[in-house]
């Protein structure tokens, strides 16, 4: 039989079966499930679901055909699989979405891409655009760690994906291998203390290292910006994976003597840089699939717009500090893939050089210490 004529067969066979699927009735989930059971389904109570509907709405395809899958019933698909992370089949034969399994990747594709639209994406994860916003972000830290001028917490991530091609003219399978020797993207975040992304980079391959991304980022020339106008006053906190900046302040490399106002500043830039860490355990025990051994069985671009709509959704949560439990994960698991290497020292070979930013980052931080954290 002719290949075409073939293909023409399959799908018209496809929409005759999802013809039976939409018309076989199909059990309302918001009206039949309880809160408690909605949200450990969806991981968002029902009064939340409608407003993500509300939102997502007008950037998607509207319901034309009797055999069209309802807006609704589309979002909760795609909600049910960044929950579960399990494989689309079970989402598929679930009772309350009976579709096929093409329909519910068409479904994650659909949403996915409605989440990555500018006028959703950046309401929603945003870093602070001006002095008034960064101070806010900064008085949240000052309020819970006693640590001056912290306007955020940065740190990677890997998400593991399927193998990408070997054979990509841009960036070849091998470039996604990390160094725990699995296939991942590495995801830089940023967030405030109250645990809500300000930022978020899945554009790179999990082979890069964690400095570079931040090198390439947009927020690195931000808060140069912020420094040439308020010098040392506004900074985010990383571990020694990154290179000690005036904007970007890390712990000392030797571990200082107990009592002393250098040992107060790592104890508090440890508690403070926390939340980086508990920001990543939230959001991949929300969205279970983000954690390495659920694997995204997509491309680099869907999965980082996969990435992208978790984290959306996770901001949308913590504006109404609705907080998921951690217990039944391990940091091992929420963690794995996070590689931390003392950059601080990381110098060209040339000997008579020395980066005037790291001298100025050295700077700041020793003031720092001297000025807030002799008496602790």
């Amino acid at each position: 039989m002719d290949e075409l004529v073939m293909l023409d067969l399959l799908d018209a066979e496809e929409e005759a079966e999802e013809v039976v699927r939409v018309q076989r009735p199909r059990a309302d989930a918001i009206a039949i499930l309880s809160d408690v059971q909605f949200k450990n389904m969806f991981r968002f109570p029902k009064e939340l679901f409608r407003i993500i509907v509300e939102v997502l709405s007008p950037h998607m395809r509207p319901t034309n055909r009797a055999s069209d899958l309802e807006i609704p019933i589309r979002i909760l698909i795609a909600l049910r699989f960044f929950a579960s992370g399990s494989y689309q089949m079970d989402v598929g034969s679930n009772l309350f979405m009976s579709v096929s399994q093409p329909t519910v990747s068409r479904c994650i594709s659909e949403v996915s891409d409605a989440f990555n639209v500018p006028a959703i994406f950046n309401r929603f994860v945003r870093f602070p655009h001006n002095f008034e916003e960064l101070d806010r972000v900064r008085m949240g830290f000052f309020e819970k760690y006693n640590f001056p001028g912290v306007v955020g917490c940065i740190d990677c991530t890997h998400v593991a994906i399927v193998a990408p091609p070997a054979e990509d003219p841009d960036r070849p399978g091998h470039l996604y291998i990390n160094r725990k020797g699995f296939h991942s993207i590495n995801v830089q975040l940023i967030c405030d203390s109250n645990l809500k992304i300000l930022n978020v980079k899945a554009s790179h391959p999990g082979s890069t290292h964690d400095a570079f991304i931040w090198n390439n980022s947009n927020v690195q020339e931000v808060m140069r910006t912020i420094h040439a106008e308020r010098r040392g006053t506004y900074f985010l906190l990383g571990d020694s994976g990154y290179p000690l900046r005036p904007w970007l302040l890390t712990p000392l490399e030797v571990e200082p003597e107990e009592g002393t106002p250098e040992h107060n500043y790592n104890c508090a830039h440890k508690r403070a840089r926390a939340s980086i860490e508990r920001c990543n355990g939230v959001l991949k025990s929300r969205f279970r699939c983000l954690l390495k051994h659920r694997v995204l069985h997509y491309s680099p671009h869907r999965a980082a717009l996969i990435i992208n709509s978790c984290v959306v959704l996770h901001n949308i949560c913590m504006e109404r500090n609705l907080v998921e439990d951690l217990d039944e994960f391990d940091n091992q698991d929420i963690n794995d893939g996070l590689f931390n290497m003392d950059m601080e020292n990381e110098e060209p070979a040339a000997a008579h050089y020395i980066n005037p930013e790291l001298v100025e980052g050295r700077r700041v931080r020793t003031a720092l210490i001297a000025g807030r954290f002799i008496n602790n």
